[in-house]
């Protein structure tokens, strides 16, 4: 392991830090988090600016990030850009593009490897915004930043290993002379990055990464919920010697910066991960452009976990648990649906409510805390309303309201909650909630649970608990892109680059090739044939 993989898991060299292993860290990990966690909170209120052609801009209006734990506390001060700073920054990535695409892939390969290693070497400040701007706890926190620096490694892994993507093709048998044919994958230009609240470093550096290594310029645009740690990673990227404008970060409204960066026809690729309702609108106006370009979009889930009557069902209440209240329910692959064999339902429920139960929640930077607040106070109202509706039309066993007594009253925390017994047409099995709350059914057989799981436009991750010769027949049927049988640490979540790379199926994902895996930096590039007649 390098030093800074060993850095990046708290000084243990045979640690590595996953979300499958943080459960388990060593304890340099958290000593670690704790120094960085003193030295951030004595400078707080920082000011941060967009970052354009190398540059830092610096906007009239500003956008104020708060700790979600205790919203009177203001984190950093950022920039409101607008459709000036959009054309902008894209104007800085068109000039760039010539020259970055231009470099050869081994020194991309270089610079994008510098930027992973400075991510490793500034793990856990960046973990400790995330954990105070995002509401994560601190390993989730930690995970996050881990997993943008893997992200970006594996993509120039794959351009390694693709030797550039420069394939020799069969030549003509023409009579007389000797033809050459070559397939090469060429960058598209411009690509902008869209990047939602709860990844705010997974989910920029990962796409970033993979569209520079390619050899494309960027443009980021993080969420307004939690631009501190993504400006962190942006850092990263901006001190690793690009070419001016080759990375260019921007933050502000999505009505005004957002829409403007979508609209501009010189954005020849977008990748964009959030709701479905934005996720269709940026790819219906991208398809009123001037001609078709490639859009890669991540768009939640519905994810389900089917419990067989041979489930470990301590196993099972523990790896849903995890998965339906890590990061409060915020994310596109929580667990969200459970469907149980009758014979083993009411010993399922009891388990899995008796742990939920035991979830320490409050303060995110407190390493005992493992759920902390959700993002904002509307997040906080789909919550008590998704409750409310529960409440008269299912039976709610543990949860079911929103926190608000003494610390807690500072932040947006919600009790994390398990449902029982709802109606089958009920529209919470459909509509993602994102947010503390799993629903649990009986099924009378697999059969049954499998159709329950597959009925939803989502496809995102499922689980499935059960005797070993079942698990074939759960991978056969289930319907998404990422599955997983008999997993403690989590049973919908916790994809990790190089070994469950991490993309969805219909509503959930547009392109059918997952994030950290084989095939997903060839979305980046674009296919040119060179024919020549050699003399």
């Amino acid at each position: 392991m390098s030093q800074e993989q060993c850095q990046a898991s708290g000084g243990d060299a045979n640690f590595k830090l996953t979300y499958a292993t943080m459960f388990s860290p060593p304890e340099e990990l958290h000593q670690r988090f704790d120094q960085a966690l003193e030295r951030t909170r004595a400078s707080l209120g920082h000011e941060y600016g967009l970052i354009i052609d190398g540059q830092e801009v610096f906007t009239e209006a500003k956008l104020e990030d708060r700790n979600p734990a205790d919203t009177g506390q203001v984190l950093a001060l950022f920039q409101q850009g607008g459709a000036a700073h959009a054309d902008q920054a894209i104007t800085a990535a068109a000039r760039a593009f010539p020259v970055w695409s231009a470099t050869p892939w081994p020194e991309r390969v270089a610079r994008l490897r510098r930027v992973a290693a400075l991510i490793r070497e500034r793990i856990f400040e960046i973990s400790v915004a995330m954990c105070l701007s995002v509401g994560k706890n601190r390993m989730e926190s930690l995970g996050d930043v881990a997993e943008s620096a893997d992200l970006i490694d594996y993509a120039c892994d794959r351009m390694e290993a693709a030797q550039g993507f420069v394939v020799e093709m069969g030549r003509d048998p023409l009579p007389g002379c000797t033809a050459r044919n070559q397939s090469v994958l060429k960058p598209h230009g411009v690509w902008l990055v869209v990047a939602p609240f709860n990844f705010p470093a997974a989910l920029c550096a990962g796409p970033a990464g993979a569209a520079l290594v390619a050899g494309n310029s960027v443009v980021l645009k993080c969420s307004s919920d939690t631009p501190w740690p993504a400006r962190l990673i942006a850092e990263c990227f901006a001190d690793a010697n690009l070419p001016a404008g080759a990375f260019n970060f921007v933050t502000g409204p999505g009505s005004s910066l957002g829409q403007a960066l979508i609209d501009d026809p010189r954005v020849a690729g977008v990748t964009f991960t959030g709701s479905l309702g934005v996720g269709m609108a940026i790819h219906r106006a991208f398809a009123q452009g001037p001609y078709v370009r490639p859009v890669i979009l991540e768009l939640g889930g519905k994810n389900p976990a089917i419990v067989s009557a041979q489930a470990d069902l301590d196993l099972a209440a523990l790896g849903v648990m995890r998965s339906a209240f890590g990061l409060q329910g915020q994310k596109c692959s929580a667990c969200s649906r459970v469907f149980v064999q009758a014979g083993v339902y009411d010993d399922f429920l009891e388990r899995l409510a008796g742990l939920t139960q035991k979830i320490v929640i409050g303060d995110p930077t407190r390493r005992e805390v493992y759920l902390g607040p959700v993002v904002n106070a509307k997040a906080k109202a789909t919550f008590a309303a998704c409750c409310a509706e529960l409440a008269r039309d299912a039976r709610i066993l543990t949860g079911g309201k929103v926190l608000d007594d003494g610390e807690l009253a500072q932040g947006h925390f919600c009790a994390p909650t398990v449902v029982a017994d709802a109606p089958t047409g009920h529209r919470l099995w459909s509509e993602e909630m994102f947010a503390p709350i799993v629903m649990v059914a009986k099924a009378e057989s697999l059969d049954q649970a499998m159709a329950r799981a597959n009925d939803t436009i989502y496809g995102l991750t499922a689980g499935f608990y059960g005797a070993p010769e079942e698990v074939d027949w759960f991978f056969q049927h289930i319907r998404c892109g990422v599955a997983y049988a008999n997993r403690p640490t989590g049973a919908t979540t916790g994809a990790w680059p190089g070994y469950q790379p991490f993309g969805g199926w219909g509503a959930s994902g547009a392109s059918g090739k997952n994030s950290g895996g084989e095939y997903y930096l060839q979305l980046y590039l674009r296919e040119q044939i060179q024919a020549r007649l050699l003399p």
